[in-house]
């Protein structure tokens, strides 16, 4: 279970408390406004961003300081891919950081790829790739590193519909295999429908415990109503 206690992060013209938990094995959606601290919220989870007080835990214990030391994965926006690597390269990171990979490890990365869809695209570049296969390798990356934690900050925004909803149904069958708990920013609602079971809604300077994503899009609360623009007519 990943449980954030009383956490306050204050940025001198941004503050954001979260006292909540996510039950492991949970997927939830991350939604709000713009601007809200809903990637702030997942930085500090991963350890980039330090809270001002408080604490986060999993399983009960604390967090490592060091984000590398953290059972998280994440996957930003821009996939962060190294761009004078290869795919192969990009992926195997995922392993070790230095790339010095065993014949056993290199078996691996390729079975990774091949999972998400990419055979034989191990030697090329990321500029060589289109955005759905950039996303791809970056979700071969969180495969190798098997952490229990998975956390994604909007990385499919940028592809269209069809392949955003294609790479939603791909996260999910990988969260089948692992088992991993997913937190899951985003600005589109439909995307929490389709593979998130509850919702974290960040407004207001606070991040709130999850709730059902059902229930809160049958019955929203009004800062969200503001988000989705569904105010009944007058």
């Amino acid at each position: 279970m990943l449980t954030i206690e009383q956490g306050f992060i204050d940025l001198g013209d941004f503050q954001l408390t979260a006292d909540l938990s996510v039950p492991q094995g949970a997927r939830v959606a991350v939604l709000g406004p713009s601007g809200a601290g809903k990637s702030t919220l997942l930085a500090a989870i991963a350890g980039f961003q330090a809270l001002t007080s408080g604490r986060i835990l999993w399983d009960g214990q604390g967090m490592a300081r060091a984000p590398a030391a953290r059972p998280i994965s994440m996957v930003f926006q821009d996939n962060n891919l190294f761009p004078h690597m290869t795919v192969a390269q990009n992926v195997g990171l995922g392993l070790r950081a230095d790339l010095k990979l065993s014949d056993r490890e290199q078996v691996r990365v390729k079975g990774a790829l091949d999972r998400v869809g990419l055979s034989g695209l191990a030697p090329r570049k990321p500029a060589q790739l289109s955005g759905g296969q950039m996303a791809r390798v970056a979700l071969a990356r969180v495969l190798l590193r098997d952490r229990p934690l998975l956390l994604l900050d909007e990385p499919f925004g940028a592809l269209g519909p069809a392949l955003k909803s294609e790479m939603l149904a791909l996260v999910a069958e990988l969260l089948d295999e692992t088992q991993a708990t997913l937190l899951m920013v985003s600005h589109a609602p439909e995307d929490a429908k389709l593979i998130c079971d509850q919702v974290v809604l960040v407004a207001d300077g606070r991040a709130e415990a999850p709730v059902e994503t059902a229930e809160i899009f049958t019955n929203p609360p009004e800062v969200l109503r503001d988000y989705l623009g569904d105010h009944p007519r007058t």
